[in-house]
């Protein structure tokens, strides 16, 4: 086996065991219970807590939340305190943690490093391709306890439950219009605005809303993404899908009211 060298010096031996180990890229510490192997005894006795349920000694001073590692902790309290001492070098924009503000680096260098191995579609986020993976499994983890819908994310969950409450706290300051989500007051605002932050790079036409921007993007990739099950007739919007599989069904849910008037002789 080649190592590559660096020239990296150490003040004792342990610790250049220890740094060997990442060029050479061993794993020499596993676990007994799942197999899984690491290159550090200290992060093999991290893992094993997820086995032993280890006492949580690291609780949260604010909602008592409790963790196995005090980094956790740390990071957590920051959800508390709305800090975000992690800043982007390239627009300024700030984050709470190390490895948002490393995703987050991605989308400047168009870097994709997670593709997917049924489809080859890429993303810049592990997080993104996984849930990406759903739609292929066509998985509904996320179910909600009171009607038993089923979502494949658990953001689309909790958003849904929105729907159950009769609250909606997030009202609109120029029409009153009230809202259950913060993300459709600010969709709702833009009528009022008139801005369309969303821009295609191909033509420069803009949209108001993300899904609006991506249904456009279609008809320049030509991509149709949505199949009909009956004949293969592909769709690049699920609502043309949806009209045309009414050809199949023959129903006709659209009916024209005629009013007859009779005419007097």
């Amino acid at each position: 086996m080649s190592v590559e060298m660096c020239s990296k010096a150490f003040s004792q031996q342990q610790n250049l065991r220890i740094h060997l180990l990442t060029l050479t890229k061993e794993k020499p510490h596993g676990c007994l219970i799942c197999c899984k192997t690491f290159s550090h005894r200290g992060n093999l006795n991290i893992h094993l807590r997820a086995h032993t349920k280890k006492k949580k000694p690291y609780a949260c001073e604010m909602c008592s939340k409790a963790f196995s590692q005090q980094g956790d902790l740390k990071r957590h309290v920051l959800t508390h305190t709305k800090e975000k001492p992690y800043a982007c070098e390239v627009c300024s924009k700030v984050f709470s943690q190390q490895r948002s503000l490393r995703s987050h680096l991605l989308t400047h260098t168009k870097e994709k490093p997670y593709t997917c191995e049924m489809c080859s579609k890429a993303f810049s986020v592990m997080g993104s391709l996984k849930t990406h993976l759903l739609t292929h499994t066509k998985e509904k983890p996320f179910a909600c306890d009171i009607c038993s819908k089923a979502f494949s994310q658990k953001g689309t969950l909790k958003t849904h439950l929105l729907t159950h409450m009769t609250e909606k706290p997030y009202a609109c300051e120029t029409c009153s219009k009230a809202f259950s989500v913060k993300g459709n007051l600010k969709t709702h605002l833009l009528t009022h605005t008139k801005e369309k932050p969303y821009a295609c790079e191909m033509c420069s036409k803009a949209f108001s809303q993300k899904g609006g921007l991506k249904t456009h993007l279609l008809t320049h990739t030509k991509e149709k993404p949505y199949a009909c099950k009956m004949c293969s007739k592909e769709f690049s919007q699920n609502g043309n899908l949806k009209t045309h599989l009414l050809t199949h069904t023959k129903l006709k849910p659209y009916a024209l009211e005629m009013h007859f008037i009779s005419k007097e002789i």
